[in-house]
């Protein structure tokens, strides 16, 4: 499901934080790490289903109010950061809207060969083992 054009930075919080990392002086002078918040539940462009879907395959990215909360800090520019957050979100969502890839009888069927043969294998170790631990079994009469 793709969404109606690109993403407006309307529906964003969106926050500048100092870096870590390298950039010697640079990081303690510019703020260029990108936090944006995104509400996923008030986002009515988006449907339901996949709103529930972002929720659920992103719980550690997401607050009690229901933002999703995405940070870049690759660059040291803001815009560059910024950019890749919101790419980061198209991708959340993406994700998302996929559907599920529907089996077809002949994967079926294939599936239930390859258990079969596994539980064939299994079985087949099985005996061997037990055979291996029998052999070593002194006879008392």
């Amino acid at each position: 499901m793709q969404t109606e054009g690109p993403i407006t930075t309307r529906v964003f919080k969106y926050s500048f934080h100092r870096s870590s990392g390298p950039g010697g002086q640079h990081v303690n002078k510019v703020n260029t790490k990108t936090e944006i918040r995104f509400h996923v539940l008030t986002a009515d462009w988006i449907p339901e289903d996949v709103r529930q879907k972002i929720m659920e395959k992103n719980k550690n990215r997401t607050n009690k109010a229901g933002e999703l909360i995405v940070t870049s800090e690759l660059s040291r520019s803001q815009h560059r950061n910024f950019n890749d957050c919101i790419q980061k979100i198209s991708a959340v969502i993406a994700e998302a809207s996929e559907k599920p890839h529907e089996a077809t009888p002949e994967d079926i069927a294939l599936w239930k060969s390859r258990l079969d043969n596994r539980n064939k294998e299994r079985i087949r170790q099985k005996k061997i083992h037990s055979a291996t631990k029998q052999s070593r079994r002194l006879e008392f009469d």
